[in-house]
């Protein structure tokens, strides 16, 4: 009797990169590094986090970016950066991390008047 085992493709595969061993197959997304998806909606002028996904590089990042969080077309920037890339900081140091500024009120911009043709500030 002789086995014949056929590969079942899964979304993402890539048909023909089997070398006929039917054990040999992608990676699992869980293997892929994880990626940070921010879009710039129409109406805003910066990016927002909407959300994490996996990929195997960042052309396939903003691809899948692209298919999952802008499928009503209401997006028109993508930036995707890889998790391991952001550092932030600790929350139990906010207090430290924020005091220095505290005391420097001329960086808020409560001194200047603005013309009333700026509105995105």
């Amino acid at each position: 009797m002789k086995l014949i085992f056929l590969h079942k493709y899964h979304y993402g595969d890539i048909p023909g990169e089997n070398t006929g061993n039917a054990t040999t197959s992608r990676p699992a997304s869980t293997e892929w590094p994880l990626w940070e998806v921010f879009i710039r909606s129409k109406q805003g002028l910066d990016h927002k986090h909407v959300g994490s996904l996996h990929a195997s590089d960042a052309a396939m990042a903003i691809e899948n970016a692209r298919d999952v969080y802008t499928r009503r077309q209401e997006g028109i920037s993508i930036w995707v950066v890889e998790s391991k890339h952001i550092h932030a900081a600790d929350p139990a140091e906010a207090q430290s991390l924020y005091d220095p500024a505290n005391d420097k009120i001329y960086r808020h911009p409560t001194f200047y008047d603005l013309p009333d043709e700026l509105t995105h500030i």
